[in-house]
């Protein structure tokens, strides 16, 4: 089933709308909060909350990118339990991530001083824009889906070494572009 035929349910309020993109997007959707958690339990309660606020905001929203939103939402959710988690001391899943970036975007007080997060998200997609595809490709997975970088190695047949290399010179980049925009880090 094609995305508009699964929003269209949604639409119409057929229950079949959940089934439908569990079977088109439920693995992407766990990846994506397993890769952020790594408590499986926790992942799938994040992926059911996801197809909840789909059920509740189609309509009215019709999202254009069906599976880019959908990441969005389930990433959202996930980052958010993480920090729950995080907060009482008993999930440790996105320190090793939370830590690489710290260093090249600036923390929300920053930000809240500097600029407000959509012109940072605009700011970052001007970088994101301007760098190679594969460059592009590996920071999204990386940073975005949060996939370990052994994992990423391996699907792409690079040396963990040299990705780990490239993903530091990349952070440098964005340090660097953020810091010409006078974003102070």
């Amino acid at each position: 089933m094609n995305d508009n035929e699964i929003i269209a349910l949604y639409w119409s309020r057929d229950e079949r709308a959940i089934s439908e993109t569990d079977i088109k997007y439920g693995r992407f959707c766990k990846t994506i909060a397993v890769n952020i958690l790594t408590v499986r339990e926790d992942a799938e309660e994040c992926v059911n909350d996801t197809y909840h606020k789909a059920w509740t905001v189609i309509p009215p929203q019709r999202p254009e990118q069906f599976r880019a939103w959908l990441g969005r939402v389930v990433r959202n959710i996930s980052l958010n339990l993480w920090n729950r988690n995080h907060a009482q001391k008993r999930n440790q899943g996105m320190e090793t991530l939370m830590s690489e970036l710290e260093e090249c975007v600036p923390s929300s007080v920053s930000v809240d001083n500097e600029i407000d997060d959509i012109e940072l998200g605009h700011l970052i997609s001007k970088w994101l824009r301007s760098i190679p595809d594969e460059e592009r490709m590996f920071f999204i997975i990386r940073y975005w889906n949060g996939v370990p970088l052994k994992e990423i190695a391996e699907k792409y047949g690079i040396g963990a070494d040299k990705l780990a290399q490239k993903m530091l010179r990349l952070r440098k980049s964005l340090r660097s572009a953020l810091e010409k925009e006078g974003i102070s880090l």
